[in-house]
């Protein structure tokens, strides 16, 4: 399984181009081979998958009864833009205008590593959203993971 780690600050160019940073692109030794995915978030945000993890998210949608409208329209709004993006010989990747305009990306931007793929933020944005995390964010760890036995070891 893959698994992403870090969070880093990037900027776009005037053209819309994304340097991947060095720690980043390490750990995505498959991307110039394979490429990558990116689409719209669930937040007003983007996600870049690897290609294999994005392979693994359209293998679910197709296994939904595509005779339920709710699944019909949450397959397109899910995919709705998708994009394959592809790193040039400098090591950049040219971010979608329509996408970019969708989470009003600006020049100042976050790549944050979560599980198994990337999300992409406007860093004001990106900076906000932590504004909300809850006062006490050990209630929010026992609300989400409470159930778990003892962590990675007790699964």
């Amino acid at each position: 399984m893959t698994q992403l780690l870090g969070e880093f600050d990037c900027k776009l160019d005037a053209k819309g181009r994304l340097m991947v940073p060095a720690a980043l692109k390490k750990q995505l030794p498959d991307a110039e081979k394979e490429g990558l995915i990116i689409n719209r978030g669930f937040e007003k945000n983007l996600v870049i998958y690897p290609k294999n993890v994005w392979d693994a998210v359209v293998a679910d949608l197709a296994k939904l009864n595509i005779y339920d409208q709710e699944n019909r329209a949450f397959v397109r709004a899910f995919t709705r833009g998708a994009t394959e993006l592809s790193l040039d010989a400098a090591g950049r990747v040219l971010l979608p205008k329509s996408l970019v305009e969708y989470a009003g990306i600006g020049s100042d931007l976050v790549l944050a590593c979560q599980l198994d793929r990337i999300e992409v933020w406007d860093k004001k944005s990106y900076e906000d959203i932590f504004d909300d995390v809850p006062a006490n964010f050990a209630d929010l760890a026992q609300k989400v993971m409470g159930d778990k036995k003892g962590g990675v070891d007790g699964e």
